[in-house]
């Protein structure tokens, strides 16, 4: 029984410990000792990224392929109901597509924005809006292959 006790007692020592090393280095942190915490730099590759390891990290790469996912969904959508040009690329209108996509998502202007911002596609304006900008041409470039 004393042996197992103080083999608890050494793995509580161990976390405390180890929460110490984070909390000098969180620059968030109000601990006393958190002075002596590095200094972050934008240079950093670690700058803004989650601890390797951590559930933080493993939900911004699951969430990452959720949405992915979604942008490859979207851009298969735009080839099968939109036209395919002379020079390879598929055109639709935004009406269209709204009214194609109301069943399958209701994420639609996030999905193109994310896709036009991987170079996948192109819009003329910032923001797409129902009725306003029905009649808004999309341009498809690249089919992008599924990973799985």
């Amino acid at each position: 029984m004393a042996s197992r006790m103080k083999k608890n007692v050494e793995i509580w020592k161990q976390r405390e410990e180890d929460h110490k090393q984070k909390q000098l280095i969180n620059p968030f942190s109000d601990w006393e000792g958190a002075s002596h915490r590095q200094a972050l730099s934008k240079d950093d590759p670690h700058y803004g990224r989650p601890v390797e390891g951590t559930k933080t990290e493993f939900r911004g790469k699951m969430a990452g392929e959720l949405i992915s996912g979604e942008v490859i969904e979207l851009c298969d959508v735009i080839a099968n109901i939109g036209e395919k040009q002379s020079n390879g690329v598929y055109t639709v209108s935004f009406g269209k597509l709204f009214e194609a996509y109301t069943l399958i998502s209701n994420k639609l202007v996030g999905m193109l924005m994310r896709a036009r911002k991987q170079k996948l596609l192109h819009f003329e304006g910032e923001m797409l809006y129902q009725r306003r900008d029905d009649d808004v041409i999309i341009t498809l470039y690249v089919l992008p292959k599924r990973s799985d």
